[in-house]
């Protein structure tokens, strides 16, 4: 499990760099078919990459403390409880929301991270993705701004407290690749409903 988490904190620390170097091949390339192309491929590492952000949050947050073995559902309420408390410090939802907030939303990632890397109906997914994370990061600003000094409680890798730093981080590499994916596919939905259909052929008249 500990190799899996290093992949996905990998995956969500450098996968925005592919993207934006995809998103310059695609400015680059002028023929429309190609380009169509490039954007699909793109598309797949784009589900990939913001699908493994949903995930590794999901498992930061599910993990066992230090000391503890993985075991269900004994760890994971245990990180959950924790999970509830970091919830509850940004005193935006009542103990008892908070708390459900909290056993609700690493579930909520897993399924949307399966989702996104799936690459099925990513029009609606990324969307999803990019409201989400919009959402986390109005969280981090509004505690920001009313000057706590709290960990963000992302769960993607090392504890970050809320700040520029921190929204900056979400913005870069969490939200951007996140609207990429939505935009290229719609982009992609649109552009293959106005393909032009081929011309046909006009029939030979017939001999009389």
């Amino acid at each position: 499990m500990n190799s899996l988490g290093s992949l996905l904190l990998w995956v969500t620390d450098h996968g925005y760099q592919v993207l934006l170097a995809g998103l310059v091949v695609v400015f680059c390339v002028r023929e429309p078919r190609s380009r169509r192309k490039i954007v699909r491929v793109l598309l797949v590492l784009g589900g990939l990459v913001v699908g493994a952000v949903f995930l590794a949050a999901a498992y930061g947050k599910m993990k066992p403390p230090p000391g503890f073995a993985w075991s269900w559902p004994s760890s994971v309420r245990i990180s959950l409880a924790w999970f509830a408390i970091q919830v509850e410090s940004y005193h935006l939802l009542p103990p008892g929301a908070a708390n459900a907030f909290a056993h609700f939303l690493p579930f909520f990632e897993l399924f949307l991270g399966v989702w996104l890397v799936s690459c099925i109906g990513q029009r609606f997914s990324s969307l999803v993705a990019s409201f989400t994370l919009c959402g986390f990061m109005i969280a981090i600003a509004t505690a920001y701004h009313r000057g706590l000094k709290i960990d963000c409680g992302c769960g993607i890798g090392p504890p970050e407290e809320v700040g520029p730093a921190s929204l900056l981080r979400d913005g870069l590499k969490f939200l951007l690749p996140a609207l990429l994916v939505a935009i290229g596919a719609f982009w992609i939905h649109r552009s293959s409903g106005a393909a032009p259909l081929p011309e046909s052929t006009p029939a030979a008249p017939e001999a009389v």
